[in-house]
């Protein structure tokens, strides 16, 4: 039976039954009110996510402090005050970091990982309100707000907001004066937020914490801890993941967190290790050394034998490396062009890297001039994709040569991950390496028949490059998408993704 809200017991004595009570059906005139760790994830530890936070918006060092105190923290959220420790998570993990960063770390790496949490049965109820859904959670707003609207279709996410210095800029590390979202607030939150409409039909909580606000509506349903309660599929949630940035590949818990700082500097060690070895050694040999230090290269397909002009290889990017993986995969030397690329990585590349510069005649006039030296790698989606999907393959390809071989690549990567929008990329193919087990596959697919081009066959640029895009795709399992470069760093770094040169300064 679901609990009704004109008892007059308090809050905090209520018994309200569980929601495997809770009937998801005929709610489309209603509104819900869901506390989120424990209830609508599946984990009640935030642990993890302001670990992330700490990592990357203010670095490993601020992770492994927060790692640290993460036992005192413990302490006093378990037998002081919930409010309490929530704060001092707070204060670690973001006190004197840009908010600006705050939030493009949220928004960027916190929903992948929150998304794979999402429980079955209490996302369900809540998501059956068709009126309003409103997340009422102890977490600074701004690290669920992004999750919340996309992936569970909330309406507004009433939270914990961080006291930012207007002056620089900078998370305090302190909450503003409405405090942690806990007990009483959350219910003052969810009066202020129905002020002017009836208050939430259901509610659904965890915690005694969250009996204050559970109690405001009509029927209410505590969800039982269960590690292994059923998690919906990604593909059911409103808004698939398809971007997300940051290093870390799994959940860090506290565990995991405590082995990837261990690792840390020998993964470092090791990178440089198999970077500088590898380097003088003649491309056919590579895959040898490559095994000897414990690197994965798989190879399928029968890639066509050199020759001038050059053939065009046309792969996806999964990261950095893939140019060089081809080129020892082929057992010789290619060039490579690409849209961004650091000095760094290219005074360490093995092979050739050509700048582009989005002129569209001057990038085909390059391109075309590598192809009469020899073989050249492109990369048509313009920017790595960490999910299995592709997106849209640039057409500009397709218009300069007739010896296309499409290529498809998979990169496994166990700890970190080597491609960054926010981060250093010169560090990229060092996270790669950084991986006790990296691995890749390289698939030579058949290269394109006369008729399936552009000049013999008088396709037309767009149909040669969706062609391209579907074989690939069908060749790892993975999905075709319209979505480009720009709408990656949109998403995930406020910002389409040109690199813009300096001003000049002017001379007084």
């Amino acid at each position: 039976m679901a609990h009704d809200k004109a008892s007059d017991m308090p809050a905090e004595h209520q018994n309200f039954p569980s929601v495997a009570h809770c009937c998801d059906t005929g709610r489309e005139a209603h509104a819900a009110a869901a506390d989120l760790d424990g209830t609508l994830l599946v984990s009640r530890s935030s642990f993890p996510y302001f670990f992330l936070l700490a990592v990357e918006a203010g670095g490993f060092l601020r992770g492994a402090a927060l790692l640290l105190l993460s036992p005192a923290i413990l302490l006093v959220y378990k037998l002081f005050s919930e409010a309490a420790g929530i704060k001092m998570l707070i204060y670690v993990a973001v006190a004197g970091v840009r908010a600006r960063d705050v939030e493009l770390a949220a928004r960027a790496v916190l929903p992948r990982f929150y998304a794979a949490d999402v429980r079955r049965d209490s996302w369900r109820a809540f998501r059956a309100c068709g009126r309003r859904r409103v997340v009422v959670t102890a977490n600074p707003r701004v690290m669920v707000e992004e999750f919340a609207r996309e992936c569970l279709g909330a309406d507004k996410v009433l939270g914990t907001e961080l006291e930012v210095d207007e002056r620089t800029g900078r998370a305090t590390g302190r909450v503003t004066a409405d405090g942690v979202m806990v007990g009483r607030r959350k219910r003052e939150a969810v009066e202020r937020e129905f002020k002017a409409e009836p208050l939430p039909e259901l509610g659904l909580g965890d915690r005694e914490s969250d009996h204050d606000f559970m109690d405001l509506c009509k029927e209410a349903y505590m969800v039982p801890y269960d590690r292994k309660a059923a998690r919906v599929p990604a593909a059911e949630l409103d808004s698939p993941i398809i971007f997300h940035d940051g290093r870390l590949v799994q959940r860090p818990d506290p565990f995991v967190a405590l082995l990837t700082l261990l690792w840390l500097p020998f993964g470092f060690a090791l990178a440089l290790l198999r970077v500088f070895l590898n380097l003088p050694v003649p491309a056919p040999f590579v895959r040898h050394t490559y095994r000897l230090t414990g690197i994965r290269l798989s190879i399928r397909g029968s890639p066509p034998p050199g020759r001038t002009p050059g053939h065009l290889f046309v792969c996806n990017h999964r990261t950095a490396l893939d140019p060089i993986i081809i080129s020892i995969a082929l057992g010789r030397p290619v060039a490579c062009v690409t849209y961004s690329v650091s000095p760094v990585s290219v005074s360490l590349s093995p092979i050739r890297a050509v700048a582009l510069s989005r002129d569209r005649a001057a990038d085909a006039a390059r391109i075309a001039a590598l192809l009469e030296e020899g073989d050249v790698v492109v990369c048509p989606e313009g920017t790595t994709c960490r999910e299995p999907a592709l997106l849209r393959f640039s057409k500009l390809f397709a218009e300069l040569t007739d010896r296309i071989v499409p290529v498809a690549v998979e990169a496994r990567q166990g700890v970190f991950y080597a491609s960054t929008v926010r981060g250093w990329k010169c560090m990229d193919p060092f996270f790669f390496f950084m991986n006790p087990r990296p691995a890749y596959e390289v698939t030579f697919l058949p290269p394109l028949r006369a008729e399936e081009t552009c000049g013999s066959g008088r396709r037309t640029p767009e149909e040669v490059a969706n062609y391209v895009q579907a074989a690939i795709a069908g060749t790892l399992g993975f999905t075709c998408t319209g979505l480009t470069r720009k709408d990656k760093y949109m998403r995930l770094g406020g910002n389409d993704g040109k690199l813009r040169p300096e001003p000049e300064k002017k001379v007084e």
